[in-house]
């Protein structure tokens, strides 16, 4: 007799909280896909930041020892992102693969100069950094001029990638809103469906502490299942989108940085469904019977 009856209770907590489980995945799901777009597109801006290149462009006489050396206290710098020197001989074998011109036979000397290209970091783009990066630069010995990109270009960029940003955290502050909400009234239907129970607790002498404990508990549980739920039907989709190329997104996301937003996602449902429960199970804890009716 006592198996049977513990099998309905699994059954019935299963079935009270199983909507509540269904509902939490969705929201958390939903959670975790605008955090990996935002992740994506904060990787994907910083990514066209440091495809900016200034070139620094040594004189002619500058002996490819020399010009190496720059590169690497260029490459020492907080700022540097890539460093790469370029010797004359080097410029002009690039030249020729580009045009097709051996400028060399043209002139009867290379008239190229040694020169070390670099890559700022996306932290340090933005016209002020850069103006002060090229005056620190052209007070190097050797140094004729540094060429970077126009100052318009780069502001341009920092404004639309700022909107993006802006655009992306109003989209993430809704989506947190939301999923409050429905988080928030799918808990309380679940426990306003025990209502009675709860009073009936309280005409036998049950403390709040007592009443309110199991119900927290189980929502907690409820949205602890959600959370892994949602964390692995999103690591299902990641690993089926960098398989099958689809989705160029997934390359933008490491698998650490996955795991972090599972690892939120878990706590999210946790901590969302446990303060739902608490707010709603104190708010018919406080109620008398006649208003249970409405």
């Amino acid at each position: 007799m006592k198996q049977g009856e513990n099998k309905e209770i699994k059954i019935s907590f299963w079935a009270s909280h199983f909507t509540t489980i269904v509902s939490v995945t969705m929201v958390l799901l939903l959670g975790g896909i605008i955090a990996l777009i935002w992740i994506s597109g904060d990787n994907e801006t910083r990514r066209l930041k440091e495809q900016l290149e200034l070139t620094v462009i040594l004189g002619d006489s500058i002996p490819d020892s020399q010009g190496e050396r720059l590169a690497a206290e260029i490459g020492s710098k907080p700022y540097a992102a890539t460093v790469r020197f370029v010797s004359r001989d080097e410029a002009m074998r690039l030249w020729a693969e580009d045009t097709g011109e051996n400028l060399q036979d043209m002139f009867g000397v290379n008239p190229l100069s040694p020169e070390v290209s670099f890559t700022v970091k996306a932290d340090y783009i933005s016209k002020a950094n850069i103006d002060t990066i090229k005056r620190e630069l052209r007070k190097e010995p050797g140094v004729e001029s540094v060429a970077s990109p126009d100052d318009e270009m780069v502001e341009a960029m920092n404004e639309n990638l700022a909107r993006l940003t802006v655009v992306l955290g109003i989209v993430a502050a809704v989506m947190l809103f939301i999923s409050f909400v429905l988080i928030n009234n799918t808990v309380h239907l679940s426990i306003y469906s025990r209502r009675f129970t709860i009073h009936t607790m309280q005409l036998v002498g049950a403390t709040n502490g007592f009443i309110r404990r199991p119900i927290v508990g189980g929502s907690a549980l409820s949205g602890l299942i959600a959370g892994v739920i949602a964390a692995g039907f999103t690591a299902l989709g990641m690993w089926g989108a960098r398989s099958s190329g689809l989705l160029d997104i997934a390359s933008f996301i490491s698998w650490e940085a996955f795991g972090i937003v599972a690892a939120c996602m878990v706590a999210a449902g946790v901590l969302l469904c446990t303060l739902c429960s608490w707010i709603a199970a104190t708010r018919y804890l406080r109620k008398d019977y006649d208003e249970l009716f409405k």
